[in-house]
């Protein structure tokens, strides 16, 4: 193993994705020790603050319930406020996880094997927290099943036309395809934590395994239904942020209706979600000790797909400003003036700015490649795309045909609790992810090391192939 990396070349044509010449069985110490040892306790801080902001959305989620939507900033002409903000930006943020397990699974991306186990499961929880806002949202929380395709004894079903029905609908059906998508993947990985592992956790690792042995049958199952829910996955992708656009593209209110959100939101969508997944690894990898997996390659490849999907939002912004421009109509033209020079010009600003100005530091190599640098553009590319929500949905509202009817929208506490609360509940989950989960996908990752390679053991000159590589490593050459 020791002239793994200079064999390297013979079969890649890029960069060592792994570093520190580990073998099979280092990959598998590292990724599982961290679910075996002592819980530290750093992580029973963060777990606490985490638990803190859980219940605090939960608290103001029962002082919605008992006072009524009146508790919000909600006014007229502003009948969505931050229950759609953050709904929109929560399922924006579980994007770069499908994307980057999916559709780079059937492009053979190699580089995604590292971070693809902790991006699904950033893809959950952010699902999660952005199905809490349409429960809550529409005035009559107790009949919201209403919107579930349901018989129930007031004989009332869907309205089918209504937008809003069809993001139950694709939210929904994502969340779900995600999360066996995730779990697929898991399988692997929880049966060497089975082996590994003694009393209470043996069984329930045994039975999450699902009698998983490593046998070729089993692989070959394993890879047709893991490819197969990659096919499903990727169309759900590009059609999930676009069923959330129509929210807003088939109505008639000016700055809405236009057929360039769809695109819009999904690349939007991309953006945020790489930005978050910077977020949580450049901190994760450092805390668990997995920096020769998780390398500076695998951030620096997230961060080039976060300069391309910015310009392509940054690209969206021009383009509005085109269509309103070249349409003639004059409400159209007075929605975009009013974003840049009305009471909400500072939301504007703050948009672009993080949007379209920092994201092109990563031109330069060295800032891609900077830890702490692309840690604070993560942290402004979400602030932006929140901003952009924010844009619009209320700066859209709060002027429309009728200046008499105009109005200040501004958010009380209940509003920003709550959505400080929904942050309590994401990282609830993903702390509760990585102590009892294997955070890096150690089976994908060992197949991409040299020694998976069937004819790395015949340029060592023992003639024996891939005779000596492990079962796991033999069948993810085919990937």
């Amino acid at each position: 193993m020791d002239k793994t990396l200079a064999h390297l070349a013979d079969f890649h044509d890029e960069a060592p994705l792994v570093k520190g010449n580990l073998t099979f069985h280092d990959i598998t110490e590292i990724v599982s020790s961290h679910t075996e040892k002592k819980t530290p306790l750093q992580w029973y801080g963060a777990f606490g603050l985490a638990l803190s902001g859980l219940m605090l959305m939960i608290v103001m989620i029962a002082y919605l319930f008992w006072n009524g939507t009146g508790v919000w900033g909600l006014n007229n002409p502003v009948g969505w406020g931050f229950a759609i903000v953050n709904f929109v930006f929560w399922v924006g943020i579980g994007h770069a996880g499908t994307l980057i397990s999916a559709i780079l699974f059937l492009f053979r991306q190699q580089w995604r094997t590292a971070i693809n186990r902790s991006a699904e499961a950033m893809t959950l929880f952010a699902v999660v927290c952005a199905l809490v806002f349409p429960g809550i949202h529409v005035g009559r929380v107790w009949a919201a099943y209403w919107m579930l395709p349901i018989p129930n004894q007031m004989g009332m079903w869907p309205q089918f036309k209504s937008p809003l029905l069809w993001d139950v609908f694709a939210v929904s059906t994502y969340f779900t395809v995600s999360a066996a998508f995730w779990y697929v993947g898991l399988i692997p990985d929880l049966a060497s934590l089975r082996d590994r592992a003694t009393g209470l956790r043996r069984k329930v690792f045994g039975v999450l395994a699902m009698g998983w042995t490593g046998a070729n049958r089993h692989w070959r199952n394993y890879e047709k239904a893991y490819l197969l829910l990659a096919a499903l996955c990727t169309p759900l992708v590009l059609s999930v942020h676009s069923v959330v656009s129509f929210d807003f593209a088939v109505s008639i209110v000016p700055g809405w209706h236009t057929t360039i959100f769809p695109p819009y939101f999904v690349a939007g969508a991309i953006f945020s979600g790489f930005a978050m997944v910077i977020t949580l690894m450049v901190v994760a990898r450092k805390v668990y000790n997995v920096e020769n997996i998780i390398t500076i390659d695998h951030l620096e490849k997230m961060n080039i797909v976060i300069l391309v999907t910015g310009s392509m939002v940054g690209f969206a912004y021009i383009t509005e400003f085109f269509i309103a421009w070249y349409s003639g109509v004059q409400y159209e033209q007075y929605a975009f003036t009013n974003r840049m020079f009305g009471p909400y010009a500072w939301a504007y600003w703050t948009m672009m700015t993080c949007n379209l100005f920092f994201p092109q530091f990563f031109w330069i190599k060295k800032l891609r490649r900077s830890i702490p640098f692309m840690f604070a553009i993560s942290i402004f590319v979400n602030v932006g795309m929140w901003f952009e929500r924010f844009v619009i949905t209320v700066v859209s509202l709060h002027r429309d045909y009728l200046p008499s009817a105009w109005d200040y929208y501004t958010p009380t506490w209940v509003d920003v609790l709550t959505f400080v609360g929904t942050f309590g509940l994401f990282f609830t989950l993903f702390l509760l992810f990585l102590r009892f989960l294997p955070m890096v996908a150690a089976s994908e990752v060992k197949g991409v090391l040299p020694e998976a390679d069937p004819h790395f053991y015949d340029h060592e000159g023992d003639g024996h192939g891939a005779d000596h590589t492990l079962g796991v490593a033999k069948s993810k050459t085919a990937h």
